[in-house]
């Protein structure tokens, strides 16, 4: 077998991210949970492949796959450490480019996301009081919702007032967009959303059932384990399937864009009839 050639671009995805299945075995690749057994020698060895290899340096009897597999390692624990840390820097890592965020952006966002959670969560639990049991385990899936719909788009209000960079199919910048903006906060909203129904629909269903059965009934103790189990499966598949409902690199017609905007592309681009931009995530 010939050496590995030093023409994969391991600096993009693997797959094609302009399909549902490239972009879903990116992300199932991005959030396995099995790399987090992997031991510190192991990572090590990654990325001394990946740096070696990027240096022009292939490590003797390397493959593709192997190659790629060393490459995920380092993502995937950036990833969860920025899943652990997701609360106290979400307000930087969605922010608009380095466009700074004041004391009182951020105090808006977090008492306006809270306040719309909480509020849904009463509010959903006096109507529901007299409903079924089922019925409340369904409260926090309304209120996640709410929070998303409120916390996304005022912590990137940034955004919302000068745009985002939208760039030509060459990754050329062509300017600012509004528009662009709210489009790809709308996605990100959606897919935080869908992001959380498995989760919170099907183990409460599960729930309700086994609670009713004589074996959880004698073993009372066994509820939140279970709980918690069901909702880190569902999340295992839902967390990479609803990433990859968007396009990472979206796109949008020059005709939806800000008429300044449009008319500044076809003056300076005029076969340009589609523009990208980062949706963020």
């Amino acid at each position: 077998m010939g050496e590995l050639p030093l023409d994969i671009n391991i600096q993009e995805p693997r797959w094609d991210q302009s399909t549902f299945l490239g972009r879903a075995r990116h992300f199932f690749t991005v959030t396995d949970p099995r790399n987090l057994l992997l031991s510190g020698a192991q990572l090590e060895a990654s990325r001394n492949i990946v740096q070696n290899y990027r240096a022009g340096v292939v490590t003797p009897g390397l493959t593709e796959d192997q190659l790629w597999r060393a490459k995920k390692t380092p993502t995937v624990v950036f990833w969860q450490w920025v899943n652990q840390s997701f609360n106290a820097v979400v307000n930087y890592s969605n922010r608009s480019g380095d466009a700074p965020i004041t004391v009182g952006q951020l105090g808006t966002a977090y008492v306006s996301a809270t306040t719309g959670a909480v509020a849904t969560a009463l509010g959903l639990k006096s109507l529901t009081k007299h409903l079924p049991p089922l019925v409340g385990r369904f409260v926090p899936f309304a209120a996640v919702a709410a929070a998303n719909c409120i916390n996304i788009p005022l912590m990137r209000q940034r955004e919302l007032q000068v745009g985002i960079p939208v760039t030509d199919e060459a990754g050329q910048r062509l300017g600012h967009s509004v528009t662009a903006a709210k489009q790809g906060i709308f996605q990100v909203v959606i897919s935080r959303i869908c992001m959380a129904i498995p989760a919170m629909a099907i183990p409460p269903v599960i729930m309700d059932t086994l609670e009713k059965k004589d074996f959880l009934k004698r073993r009372p103790w066994l509820g939140a384990p279970l709980q918690v189990g069901l909702v880190g499966f569902c999340l295992v598949f839902a967390t990479p399937l609803c990433c990859a409902l968007f396009p990472q690199r979206s796109s949008i017609h020059v005709s939806r864009l800000e008429p300044e905007l449009r008319a500044q592309i076809h003056q300076q681009n005029p076969s340009t009839e589609v523009v990208y931009y980062n949706k963020g995530l």
